[in-house]
């Protein structure tokens, strides 16, 4: 794991953990969204604000936004984001996020505590780093104060060429497929199945090489796909709905992701 700096030279990051306090948090948020969400990646958004640089929807002000700051930095502070809804807050709202892209229908039915996760990225310079882990313990202190059971949400592949994509699906439609009783599966207008490739036929290797960190973080904490990937073309990704049972997770996986506490 790297040693991470802040951007002024030679000092060490000072993280904090906490929750959007107001607006200008909130914007704060929305601003590295923009440089990653946009400007890195190419996506875009019917409220993207581009003359202020701002990524933004009509669901923000639902969530919680889960922030890390580094206080070394000075200026633009807030390096992560996470975005995050609980099943009370989905009601209120009348639906998730993600049932856009994902039939939710075995989470919701599960009559278990569900957490959204979404808007998940950090800054380039946090990345492969302790930053991640951070925005982890942070997640894990509110998921045990909620006592969330699932947790779900979208993450995403850059990009939409299904043929460079082929393997990597198929590795997680083999290895990684959630169990019927939790397998959410992709609506149909952009639906787009995983199991391109034969299982004995996928260099395990080169697949999760293309695999997004932040996939293969969950795919470590015991994450599992659903069935099927959804496109969109509007944020140039080819998504995937990840879900993770606390209840699955075994003391290894628990004491990565809440640095040790346990639950």
């Amino acid at each position: 794991m790297k040693a991470e700096t802040s951007l002024k030279a030679g000092t060490a990051p000072r993280f904090e953990v906490r929750l959007a306090a107001g607006a200008e948090d909130l914007r704060a948020a929305q601003a590295l969204r923009y440089d990653v969400f946009v400007r890195e990646l190419g996506g875009s958004g019917p409220l993207v604000d581009h003359a202020a640089g701002l990524e933004r929807d009509e669901f923000d002000p639902h969530f919680d936004h889960l922030l890390l700051f580094d206080h070394a930095r000075g200026a633009a502070p807030v390096v992560g984001v996470y975005r995050l809804l609980r099943g009370d807050q989905a009601a209120q709202l009348g639906r998730f996020y993600s049932e856009t892209e994902y039939d939710l229908t075995p989470l919701l039915t599960s009559g278990r505590r569900l957490l959204e996760l979404g808007r998940s990225c950090l800054h380039p310079d946090y990345r492969g780093g302790t930053a991640m882990y951070k925005m982890w313990n942070g997640l894990a202190e509110y998921v045990a104060r909620h006592e969330i059971e699932l947790l779900f949400g979208v993450a995403s592949f850059h990009g939409t060429d299904i043929a460079a994509l082929a393997e990597a699906l198929s590795l997680l439609h083999h290895r990684h497929l959630a169990p019927p009783e939790l397998r959410v599966r992709a609506r149909d207008d952009r639906f787009q199945r995983m199991d391109l490739r034969p299982e004995a036929e996928i260099d395990r290797l080169a697949a999760m090489k293309s695999v997004p960190a932040l996939i293969k973080a969950y795919l470590r904490l015991g994450g599992m796909v659903g069935e099927g990937a959804w496109i969109d073309h509007a944020f140039n990704t080819t998504d995937v709905c990840l879900v993770m049972d606390t209840a699955r997770m075994n003391d290894k996986r628990r004491n990565l992701y809440t640095g040790g506490r346990g639950r």
